[in-house]
């Protein structure tokens, strides 16, 4: 399905869901290569259970979304029902329609579709973050999102609703005007959806800051279900989707970004992404050294077990994780 998750379709989704299974893998993907070269234990499990867990408070939250259970021995189950991590779960499936013909297409459907974008919601501007690349660049102005200044470190008073594509080869940011153009969203519902992600980003920052961490900015996906509802799909709350921090440390999967970002290869990836045949010319990623998969592995692991507050990875505390990971990233 991708290069992080399998899908096992059971049921087709046409005007109505269908039904389906994720796997979550231990492969991860950054710069929209790919699958890299390396897998991270324990990573599929987590992230599988961490979204399960979010997936239920956003429904206790009266907040629709896909998610059906998780699946263990074969029985879909509740988080609570679950005896152990497991990386599968039922969701209700959506028709994911790829605008090949121009975006039109999506004005003309009436339900159970993938909105075609990521809402993206920034509660602070940390080192790295990709808007400030844009503000350096001049393709964005901090006026366009209400602000004098945007700058590294800041912290926002509320947070800055951001979008970008969803089904194009390379994803690429969006104004809100074109993003409702290409949405198919009414007016209303465009309203709607900025709102849900905002309700989505108040859960999760109330969530993880139980656990001491800090929700710096996060991603969701949403989609129609057949009666035109908003539902949010896909994963939510993992440190894949989001990123998040522990006394100024970085615990998301920015961390493989900061890793390769010191290679020769993503030098390459800077100068070809999004050119014709970008992958091929990079080459094969370099592997993670050892130490350094191992600790990010026990990330994702600890980041579960004080999310969930269940002991369903053996890892050491989050604390003593990233102790560790400052040694070796350095």
């Amino acid at each position: 399905m991708g290069s992080v998750k399998d899908l096992i379709v059971l049921r087709e989704p046409t005007d109505k869901p269908g039904l389906g299974r994720f796997i979550f893998s231990d492969r991860y993907s950054v710069f929209d290569y790919g699958e890299m070269p390396d897998k991270i234990e324990g990573k599929g499990k987590a992230l599988c259970m961490v979204s399960a867990f979010f997936f239920e408070k956003l429904e206790e939250e009266g907040i629709k979304t896909h998610y059906v259970g998780l699946v263990e021995d074969g029985k879909v189950k509740s988080f609570d029902e679950v005896g152990s991590a497991v990386n599968e779960m039922e969701i209700k499936l959506v028709r994911v329609v790829k605008p090949e013909s121009g975006y039109s297409i999506f004005k003309k459907l009436k339900g159970n579709f993938l909105i075609p974008l990521e809402i993206i919601y920034r509660n602070s501007i940390p080192e790295g973050s990709s808007l400030l690349r844009r503000i350096e660049r001049g393709e964005v102005k901090p006026e366009d999102f209400g602000l004098s200044k945007i700058e590294a470190g800041m912290r926002l008073e509320k947070p800055i609703i951001d979008f970008s594509t969803k089904l194009e080869d390379v994803d690429r940011y969006l104004s809100h005007a074109e993003a409702k153009e290409i949405s198919g969203l009414t007016d209303d519902e465009f309203e709607a959806l900025k709102e849900l992600v905002v309700r989505v980003n108040e859960i999760i920052t109330r969530e993880v800051g139980k656990a001491g961490l800090t929700n710096e900015d996060g991603k969701i996906e949403v989609a129609l279900d057949e009666e035109r509802n908003l539902m949010v799909v896909d994963a939510v709350g993992t440190p894949d989707e989001c990123r998040f921090s522990m006394d100024g440390f970085e615990v998301s999967k920015e961390l493989l970004r900061k890793y390769y970002r010191k290679t020769e290869w993503y030098e390459k990836v800077k100068q070809l992404k999004g050119k014709e045949g970008w992958r091929e010319a990079v080459g094969k990623p370099p592997s993670l050294p050892e130490e350094v998969k191992e600790g990010i592995s026990n990330l994702y692991k600890a980041f579960c077990n004080e999310i969930v507050g269940k002991r369903l990875f053996d890892a050491p505390r989050l604390k003593e994780v990233i102790s560790h990971l400052k040694e070796v990233l350095e």
